[in-house]
């Protein structure tokens, strides 16, 4: 059975974007988007949110054609563009080859599928997705900046508990901290 991992790079008070919707604050260093990578190597497909695909796909896809970029950097590119996507929307008409548009009230009943016929793991990205699939995440994975936002779109939905037990974390000399959870009985 398939598992979903949520994850995201997070500022030290716990959100994902900052009020204005940036994310300049979650640029990751050299050895954060590493583990990044080896994180996103070992994903049998990227699960989307309409906003987030959106900020992924042009970028990394671009990427994968460009030598003037970091080794990491390209090393991303190619395992993106080499791994199915899912993109979860309601506004989206068409999308490229690679990735699969599913309607948001299909959601649940598509990744439940995809969970009981893969024995891989779902990397999800996407604060307003991950809400609404909240009850089938297996595992939490935040990469923890060390800048405060002051407010924006958290990690966690506002007004649900989670009861998780930590499975690894990692510290960086940038100051990130890398934090894994997965659902405590």
């Amino acid at each position: 059975m398939g598992r979903i991992l949520y994850s995201a790079m997070v500022s030290l008070d716990g959100y994902i974007e900052d009020p204005d919707g940036g994310i300049d604050f979650s640029a990751p260093d050299d050895e954060a988007h590493r583990l990044a990578n080896e994180q996103a190597r070992e994903a049998a497909a990227f699960l989307f949110g309409r906003r987030t695909y959106e900020a992924m796909e042009r970028p990394w896809t671009a990427a994968a054609g460009r030598d003037d970029l970091p080794e990491v950097e390209k090393e991303f590119a190619r395992v993106y563009q080499e791994t199915p996507r899912y993109v979860f929307s309601d506004t989206l008409t068409r999308v490229p080859e690679g990735v699969r548009l599913v309607r948001s009230d299909e959601a649940v009943a598509e990744v439940t599928r995809l969970k009981q016929q893969t024995d891989g793991r779902f990397d999800l990205g996407g604060a307003c997705l991950a809400a609404s699939l909240l009850d089938l995440v297996d595992e939490f994975a935040l990469f923890v900046m060390p800048a405060t936002v002051g407010g924006g779109k958290p990690f966690f939905p506002v007004g649900r508990r989670l009861r998780l037990r930590p499975t690894g974390h990692r510290c960086f000399a940038s100051g990130v901290v890398y934090l894994r959870y997965e659902r405590a009985s």
